[in-house]
């Protein structure tokens, strides 16, 4: 690790906003949409990083996740004498505890979002819960299975993965083949599943949520308990 972080490139949306505001940040990928209005060098995608690019950016730390990121390019960037900084939270906790590590090994302090989001989560769940099937992709059909933060977001909310327990973390589905569940519950990111793109193919209610919300962990965090817990209570899309 540099002994003092002055320019950074950011391989992951989440981390980027949550450094956004720093002025330590000089790079990002095209994927990168928060804050709206982020000015720096975009290369490429969280799969396919130009790493020359991101080189000639001279970055002090290079933000990225175990599994947003290929590990064949981490090591390009490692080989080329950069310092990267992996995060790999699956659960809310230890995303807020690998946020503040990061952010310490950025030279920040702690955000007025970081502190919200940890008050916002510390309340466990007491209502009623709901098993559901989470998809992020179709064609083919893939959904949320084992050990994710995406699952522990949701189980934080009431509502169990229906495929908590299988073998894989994204396994490909098929919709006809699955443990009886009680809910649809459909992000519109990374695939973008809408209310008019989805919904007609499940036989359960269903609640389209906000990816960003589900599935990042940075700044969304604060207000992504309120978000979701008003999007799942939301009218249901009818079932097909």
């Amino acid at each position: 690790m540099p002994s003092r972080v002055r320019r950074v490139v950011s391989l992951v949306p989440s981390l980027t906003e949550s450094v956004a505001d720093s002025g330590l940040l000089v790079g990002a990928t095209d994927w990168c949409s928060h804050p709206a209005d982020l000015d720096v060098e975009r290369v490429r995608g969280t799969k396919n990083p130009d790493v020359g690019k991101v080189v000639a950016l001279r970055p002090d730390l290079v933000l990225a996740n175990a599994e947003e990121n290929r590990a064949e390019d981490l090591d390009a960037l490692r080989a080329a004498g950069l310092a990267v900084w992996v995060t790999y939270p699956r659960t809310v906790p230890e995303a807020l505890t690998s946020l503040a590590r990061m952010l310490t090994a950025c030279g920040l302090g702690t955000p007025a979002w970081l502190t919200e989001a940890e008050k916002a989560w510390a309340e466990p769940w007491t209502g009623d819960r709901r098993t559901a099937l989470v998809p992020i992709w179709r064609r083919p059909w893939m959904a949320v299975g084992s050990g994710t933060f995406t699952g522990d977001v949701l189980a934080r909310l009431g509502i169990d993965n229906v495929l908590a327990g299988h073998a894989e973390r994204y396994p490909k589905i098929d919709l006809e083949d699955l443990p009886e569940y009680e809910l649809a519950v459909l992000p519109d990111e990374p695939y973008a599943f809408s209310p008019e793109d989805g919904p007609e193919c499940f036989d359960v209610p269903v609640r389209c949520v906000s990816g960003r919300h589900l599935t990042w962990y940075g700044p969304s965090l604060a207000e992504a308990r309120d978000v979701l817990t008003a999007q799942l209570r939301s009218s249901p899309a009818p079932p097909s």
